[in-house]
């Protein structure tokens, strides 16, 4: 009789065991592959044969939303004009301050800068840079401006880990930036 209820017991036990081990939320980890904080993006403009470079730049010390951007250049160039362009990123919210630059270079099968000029007359970009999978990165590239005119040019920083297909379709915005376009 001792035998059986000890044997009872166990088997109860494992049968209650094997349902609380087995439990399965459903959820796929994914690994932790967060926006970067980014509180300064310049642009570099130098006109091709000249040593000329011009920067515009925006600041936001505490990044996306809160507080309003500090600096928001308007970006004038010459019409009908070739330039190297090349971006650099930081994170100032830290010391000694983060070169977020870096960090999207060693990480270019995850990133794409898109430069989308409005009107497109204003500003054509050719990509400069590839990843690994022979993928435009957009930290350096080339820009020839049209004709005469004013509109935006707006420069995303996609974040695309294990989607990036060289379209700015997958992922999500490290950045999304409106600058003004002059070109005079």
């Amino acid at each position: 009789m001792k035998m059986n209820r000890k044997l009872t017991w166990m088997l109860l036990l494992g049968v209650s065991l094997s349902f609380v081990q087995c439990k399965d939320s459903g959820d796929d980890v994914e690994p932790d592959d967060e926006n970067e904080l980014i509180t300064s993006v310049t642009l570099e403009f130098t006109e091709q044969g000249t040593s000329n470079v011009t920067s515009f730049s925006y600041k936001d010390a505490d990044g996306d939303g809160g507080n309003a951007p500090t600096k928001f250049d308007e970006i004038t160039l010459k019409p009908n004009t070739t330039y190297t362009l090349a971006i650099e990123l930081l994170d100032e919210s830290k010391t000694p301050v983060n070169d977020i630059t870096k960090e999207v270079e060693e990480e270019s099968d995850e990133h794409l800068f898109v430069y989308t000029p409005t009107p497109s007359t204003l500003l054509t970009y050719t990509y400069g840079d590839k990843d690994a999978n022979n993928l435009p990165i957009g930290l350096t590239g080339k820009a020839v401006t049209g004709a005469v005119g004013e509109g935006k040019l707006k420069v995303q920083l996609r974040h695309q880990p294990g989607a990036k297909n060289g379209t700015p379709t997958p992922g999500s915005d490290d950045v999304n930036l409106d600058f003004v376009l002059k070109v005079k």
